[in-house]
C-alpha cells in the first residue's frame, strides 16, 4: 500500500476519538494514562487483552469500563477451581414439553468477556476459550458456532506466587495480544478516588464513546496503516536477536512477530499516523513480548529480556 493512500484526515479523526475512549476511561481508573492507551490499543487491534497485578487496583474496573466505553455485550466470568468447561461453553438441557435437547449459551457468547482472576481455574477450564480466542467459534457437542463480532477476552490473573493459583500454558499466554499491569495509584490519583465517588456507581453511568461497528472500522483502518521496508527489517532482527539470546528457553516465534507488527499499527493509528514508525514498535514491544519471552533462569524478569532485546537491536 502506497502511503500517500491512507487520507490524513481519517487517521486524524480515529486518533480524536481513540483519545476520547482513553480519557473518559481515565476518569474511573485514575491515574495511568499509559497503561489504558495501550489497553485501547490492543483491542483496536482485535487482540485479547490480559491484566495480572494484585487484587483491588481496578483491573476488573478497566474491564468493565472498556466493553462500556466501546458499545460492547458484556459477561463476566469467575474462574474457581471448581469451574468446567461446560460453566464457559454453555450445555444443552433437555426440555420436556418439546422432547428436544435446547443450547443453553454460556458465558462466552458475547462482544467482551471478562475472565476474571483466570489462573484460578484448572487448566481444564482455561483450555475452553483457546478455540474462542484464536478461531472465534466454539465447538460444542460436535457442532461449531460462530461468537459474535467484534469477540474480547479480557482476562485479569493474580501474581502466580498468590495461594491457589494454576499457571497459564505458553500456549494460551500466545493467545493474548498484550499483558499489562496497572499496579498501585500515585498518590495525588489515589486521594482522588478515596475522595471521589465510588467506581461502580461511576461505571453504572458510563456511556459509550463509540459502537460496535465504529470499532469495527477503525479495526479496519488499522490494516491500512503503512509499514515500511526498513521496519520490516527491524522487526525481523528482533525476532532473530530473540532466538539467539543466551538467557532465553526459546525466542519469540512468527506468530508474535505478526501480534508486534499489529500492535504497532494500531499504536500509530491511535496516535493520528497512516504509517509505522520505530517508535510504534518501541512502545509495544514491551507489553506484546513480554509474556512471550521465557527466561532460563526462572528468576529474571521479563522486562529486563525486553531491555536487553532492545538495546542490542540498531533502530533503522
Amino acid at each position: 500500500m502506497n502511503i500517500t493512500s491512507f487520507k490524513p484526515k481519517a487517521a486524524a479523526d480515529a486518533n480524536q476519538r481513540i483519545e476520547a475512549i482513553v480519557a473518559a476511561a481515565g476518569d474511573i481508573v485514575l491515574g495511568k494514562t499509559g497503561v489504558l492507551r495501550l489497553a485501547v490499543t490492543c483491542l483496536l487491534a482485535g487482540g485479547h487483552l490480559l491484566l495480572e497485578d494484585l487484587p483491588g487496583v481496578g483491573k476488573t474496573t478497566l474491564a468493565h469500563a472498556l466493553a462500556r466505553l466501546l458499545g460492547l455485550s458484556y459477561q463476566r466470568l469467575q474462574c474457581t477451581s471448581d469451574l468446567l468447561p461446560a460453566d464457559v461453553l454453555g450445555v444443552s438441557v433437555y426440555d420436556r414439553n418439546t422432547s428436544e435437547f435446547r443450547f443453553h449459551a454460556g458465558p462466552v457468547f458475547t462482544q467482551a468477556l471478562l475472565a476474571d482472576e483466570i489462573n484460578r481455574a484448572t487448566p481444564r477450564a482455561q483450555s475452553a476459550l483457546l478455540e474462542a480466542m484464536e478461531e472465534h467459534q466454539v465447538t460444542v457437542e460436535g457442532h461449531a458456532m460462530p461468537l459474535p463480532e467484534p469477540f474480547f477476552v479480557i482476562a485479569t490473573q493474580n501474581p502466580a506466587d498468590q495461594v491457589g493459583t494454576y499457571p497459564l500454558p505458553e500456549s494460551q499466554l500466545d493467545r493474548f495480544l498484550m499483558k499489562l499491569s496497572l499496579g498501585y495509584p500515585g498518590r495525588d490519583a489515589e486521594r482522588d478516588l478515596l475522595q471521589g465517588r465510588d467506581r461502580r456507581a461511576l461505571l453504572a453511568d458510563l456511556q459509550p464513546v463509540c459502537s460496535a461497528d465504529e470499532l469495527r472500522d477503525l479495526q479496519r483502518q488499522v490494516d491500512s496503516v503503512h509499514v515500511a521496508e526498513p521496519l520490516i527489517d527491524y522487526l525481523q532482527n528482533l525476532l532473530t536477536r530473540s532466538r539467539e539470546m543466551p538467557g532465553l528457553a526459546h525466542g519469540l516465534s512468527p506468530r508474535a512477530g505478526l501480534a508486534l507488527l499489529r500492535a504497532a499499527r494500531a499504536w500509530a493509528l491511535a496516535h493520528g499516523r497512516g504509517h509505522v514508525l520505530p517508535e510504534d514498535l518501541k512502545a509495544v514491544l514491551p507489553s506484546v513480548a513480554g509474556h512471550r519471552l521465557m527466561a532460563r533462569d526462572a528468576g529474571q524478569a521479563s522486562s529486563t529480556l525486553v531491555d536487553q532485546l532492545m538495546r542490542t537491536v540498531p533502530v533503522p
